[in-house]
């Protein structure tokens, strides 16, 4: 098999992996994958912009990986839970990093993007649901702001300015693609309509 059509089948299973029916589902499920796609690459881009001297505590980040890959799994079972476990482990892993970093690091904002996401994984017969866990993460930083206690290592200062920096352009980019990821998925839905 040549590496084009070795690409074209993993990409193809992947999309089968987080289809669903219900487009918010499908939209959630696709937006798992990334996050988890991108959790084995999220220690390198720290050590390319801080140093690799947070190791091996940085490789920690990573422990996200399988409770996204699962989310697709639950949504097939259990549609609502895996938009709710969706929420509740971007939201965790958030605060998680950002305890393993430091606050300095800038890896609360990611926050903001979780309070996103689970405004749109609900629709407007679940308001109630989605107002709780859009507003978890705003609690997560009101309580555990400047209260995460000494993280493993901390970096120098010149270290953590990169790091936010990094991690502000990272929020908003994860931002735009759960927006570009939801307005297609939901769109698609009222054409076909």
């Amino acid at each position: 098999m040549n590496v084009k059509a070795a690409l074209t089948n993993g990409k193809a299973r992947i999309v089968d992996y987080a289809s669903n029916e219900d487009p918010r589902v499908a939209a959630g499920n696709l937006v798992a994958l990334i996050l988890a796609g991108n959790a084995p690459f999220y220690p390198a881009y720290v050590v390319l912009v801080a140093g690799s001297d947070g190791m091996p505590w940085l490789l920690m980040t990573a422990f996200s990986l399988p409770f996204f890959l699962c989310i697709p799994a639950i949504s097939r079972a259990y549609p609502l839970l895996g938009r709710i476990a969706l929420s509740l482990v971007a939201t965790a892993n958030t605060a998680f990093c950002t305890w393993l970093l430091g606050a300095s690091s800038g890896t609360e904002l990611f926050l903001l993007p979780c309070a996103m996401l689970a405004s749109l994984l609900f629709a407007r017969s679940e308001r109630s649901l989605m107002f709780a866990l859009a507003i978890l993460p705003i609690a997560a930083y009101v309580i555990l702001h400047d209260r995460y206690g000494v993280p493993p290592h901390i970096y120098q200062p010149d270290a953590y300015s990169r790091l936010f920096s990094m991690n502000a352009v990272s929020a908003g980019m994860i931002s735009i693609f759960i927006g570009f990821v939801f307005s297609d998925r939901l769109s698609a839905v009222r054409t076909s309509s």
